[in-house]
């Protein structure tokens, strides 16, 4: 099993940044403001032939027991109490702080190995600038810059020395990766919370407490999943900060990693033009989709209804997905949604043979032919799937360019009912078969051929061929 190091320190000392060097990753987000990073966010690196896990945590707030720095406090102490090892970070530019004694006392009460990190030393001396960090008694400070890498390799080395090298898995199964998406403060990291079983996430009742896309592995009945917990997105006229806008960059690429991606809506307001916005992002990045009203239980049967007919007509183009009603704070509801999301991806990573598309291709046109486009009937012959997650089924055929959306909705219908392709988008896609003597010139044919050819000329009957001029 890979051992996991725990990144710990003071707000804005450079523990995502150091994250992110470890993990050769831009996963976690970096900016010149003190508690940016606000949950866990686990990712994988290596060093020498050692795997290993590292956990960025949110600025460590240990004498704050209210609101969201006591939360983030929590889930600094939960992720050391799960850790193998703890690198304590703190900033060497400026100085030892009477909070990195709290820190380090509260670390030294763990029982968990601790080494500290001397962040942002690059072009300082080394033995000077760890010094007054030796008042901390946690051993050894090592110099370090995460943004220049600086000594980084030699930390980590250090930090892996005690754990032997662990025989990696040949490969990972395939499992579904379900991003959980909507707009702030509709219930997301509660709904991640109750898939988890514990408090993974911080759900705080404030919009836009998650500011980074946090990646959740969990297992339920024995098969896995990863969760994705994104910030919430807002309107774009409203997107001010520079944060918020990397994190709704963070949510519309958690999108396009995902699988299946949930779409948490609230039941206790309208639903808007921004709802139906980023369903429609949804839709176009092709992602298998399951919308889930959240405080449902809030509701009276009249606003029930009236939720109900809001939905039919804003959201009237995601038929192909399944609606739940759910409570994320009291469980109602949420087994269903996991339900239809297995339904959902096991529908777009589905394998669909040749033989079966073509037979049932053939069928629609029997039932139903295409119109005419021009002088000719669009004739599909045969179709073969062009790859998953969306099922993507190309048919080929001729003169297929003048085909209708019409009738392109139609053989969409008809598969997805033959395949059950529920909980996903389906693309068709037309390619009209190539005539290759369609542009052939007679320069190009054989001297013999040019004769043949001149001799069935003259012999064609005089009313097929163009009228000479006459002569005046």
């Amino acid at each position: 099993m890979k051992p996991t190091i725990v990144l710990v320190g003071r707000p804005n000392v450079g523990k995502s940044t150091l994250f992110n060097r470890l993990t050769k990753t831009r996963d976690a987000l970096v900016h010149d403001l003190p508690g940016l990073t606000r949950d866990r966010h686990y990712g994988h690196g290596r060093v020498g032939g050692k795997p290993f896990l590292v956990v960025d945590t949110g600025g460590f707030e240990p004498v704050v027991d209210t609101g969201i720095l006591a939360e983030m406090a929590k889930q600094t102490l939960q992720a050391v109490a799960e850790g193998d090892a703890v690198i304590f970070l703190v900033d060497g530019r400026a100085g030892l702080a009477p909070q990195d004694k709290i820190i380090a006392d509260k670390l030294r009460r763990t029982g968990r190995p601790v080494l500290v990190a001397v962040n942002k030393t690059e072009g300082m001396n080394a033995g000077v600038v760890t010094a007054e960090f030796h008042e901390l008694g946690l051993g050894q400070p090592v110099a370090v810059s995460g943004a220049h890498g600086e000594g980084v390799r030699e930390l980590i080395e250090l930090v892996m020395e005690p754990f032997a090298v662990e025989p990696e898995a040949a490969g990972e199964d395939e499992h579904p990766k379900i991003a959980i998406v909507g707009r702030p403060n509709v219930g997301k990291s509660t709904l991640v919370n109750t898939f988890v079983g514990e408090e993974r996430v911080i759900a705080f009742d404030q919009p836009g407490t998650t500011r980074d896309s946090i990646y959740v592995d969990f297992e339920r009945n024995g098969k896995p999943y990863t969760l994705i917990d994104t910030a919430g997105v807002r309107r774009k006229g409203r997107v001010t900060e520079a944060i918020e806008k990397f994190s709704v960059i963070k949510t519309l690429q958690a999108i396009e990693d995902a699988n299946v991606v949930v779409l948490v809506l609230d039941a206790r307001q309208e639903i808007s033009d921004q709802d139906a916005h980023l369903a429609g992002f949804i839709l176009e990045a092709g992602r298998a989709l399951v919308v889930a009203i959240n405080k449902w239980d809030d509701l009276d049967s009249y606003q029930r209804e009236q939720i109900k007919r809001e939905l039919d007509r804003k959201l009237d183009f995601l038929t192909f997905a399944r609606f739940h009603f759910i409570s994320a704070l009291k469980g109602t509801g949420v087994g269903g949604v996991l339900k239809s999301v297995d339904e959902a991806y096991a529908a777009a990573m589905a394998k669909l043979s040749t033989p079966r598309l073509t037979r049932v291709l053939q069928e629609a046109v029997t039932q139903h032919q295409p119109p005419r486009a021009g002088n000719f009937r669009p004739k599909p012959k045969y179709a073969h799937q062009g790859g998953n997650n969306p099922p993507i089924i190309v048919i080929h055929g001729n003169h297929l360019e003048g085909m209708p959306d019409a009738y392109k909705r139609y053989l969409e219908n008809v598969f997805r009912t033959a395949f059950n392709l529920q909980g996903t988008p389906l693309r068709v896609d037309f390619k009209a078969n190539y005539n290759p003597f369609e542009k052939r010139e007679t320069s190009n044919l054989t001297p013999r051929q040019e004769r043949t050819a001149e001799r069935q000329e003259k012999r064609r009957p005089r009313h097929t061929k163009e009228a000479k001029p006459k002569a005046r």
